[in-house]
């Protein structure tokens, strides 16, 4: 028996070991691996959001940019971390979209635990200030009557602008032509210019040249309007029901990462984002803060995964 009973608290001790440890987490500086350029709107946010989920957990975390692919390369670096909580991911909407549009070294929806949701992005749907549409109604009736000669814009192909504008084509069954650009500015410049018809801009590149008078918003692509552009209506209000293509930024952790530090980090995101301080910078870059349970997180990820992949499928999208 007493054999039997060392044997049983040997037992006991060998699963209760991993427990203690991760009991002290974080006990070291924390890794969060932004997969996009510094200075980009990804890392901006990250590194706000960073600072005072820093404070909140009492250790360092320290933002490690590695940009690629699209984003994949940063998050195939999280994906063969260890899960012991010291790595993190802090990615955006491509986590969701280049599961359709990209071979990938990991399984998205496999090798990571969603742990929140830090922001939302809506995107203002502009045109130049001189076209003869006012309303998104009357933009649709336009691309209707004359078929192949309005266009839309985009950042890039595979962006949140690009499946914004493909949406648009989807859901009122439009034949707008996509012109692909390296990025929103030279986008926004050649909509001013009238070189091309139309784009799907974020409020913090978009919004200073509606109020200017140099661009015209059309209508907002979240279901609620901005409090920047009160007067401007949704898609979805604009004839468009249940039209919801917003960017986002969340934080994920690789799989195998033990319950209690998901939880933990994931208290320190909604703290961070109870905070007024970064509540007040993430609304000026045009976010709207969010802060979630990792459940809840993870419906949304899935949601927005077969969203997307619905519509790269129906509109044939293609990354060149």
């Amino acid at each position: 028996m007493n054999k039997r009973l060392l044997k049983s608290v040997a037992a006991l001790a060998a699963c209760a070991a991993p427990l203690l440890g991760w009991a002290a987490w974080p006990d070291k500086p924390i890794r969060m691996v932004v997969p996009y350029a510094a200075g980009g709107g990804a890392d901006n946010t990250a590194r706000i959001v960073a600072q005072q989920m820093s404070t909140a957990l009492g250790q360092q975390i320290v933002i490690d940019n590695k940009p690629g692919a699209g984003g994949v390369i940063g998050a195939d670096n999280v994906a063969k971390a260890a899960a012991d909580g010291y790595t993190v991911l802090y990615d955006a909407s491509a986590f969701s979209v280049n599961p359709s549009l990209r071979k990938l070294p990991f399984d998205a929806a496999k090798d990571f635990i969603p742990v929140s949701l830090v922001a939302t992005a809506p995107q203002i749907l502009v045109v130049p200030a001189t076209a003869p549409y006012k309303t998104v109604p009357e933009f649709i009736d336009y691309a209707r009557k004359n078929p192949g000669k309005l266009s839309f814009a985009s950042a890039g192909g595979g962006t949140g602008s690009h499946l914004a504008g493909e949406a648009l084509n989807e859901q009122a069954k439009i034949g707008l032509m996509h012109v692909p650009y390296k990025g929103g500015a030279p986008a926004l410049t050649d909509v001013m210019g009238e070189q091309v018809s139309a784009y799907f801009g974020n409020v913090a590149s978009t919004l200073g040249y509606v109020k200017s008078g140099k661009l015209r918003a059309l209508g907002v692509s979240s279901i609620k309007r901005l409090p920047g552009l009160p007067d401007v209506p949704t898609l979805a209000e604009s004839g468009l029901p249940g039209y919801n293509v917003v960017e986002w930024n969340g934080v994920f952790l690789p799989k195998g990462t033990p319950a209690d530090i998901v939880q933990k980090l994931g208290k320190a995101v909604q703290a961070a984002l109870a905070d007024p301080a970064v509540r007040q910078k993430l609304l000026q870059l045009g976010l709207e803060p969010a802060g979630t349970a990792p459940e809840a997180f993870a419906k949304f990820v899935q949601d927005e995964t077969a969203r997307v992949s619905a519509l790269v499928r129906s509109r044939n999208i293609r990354v060149d």
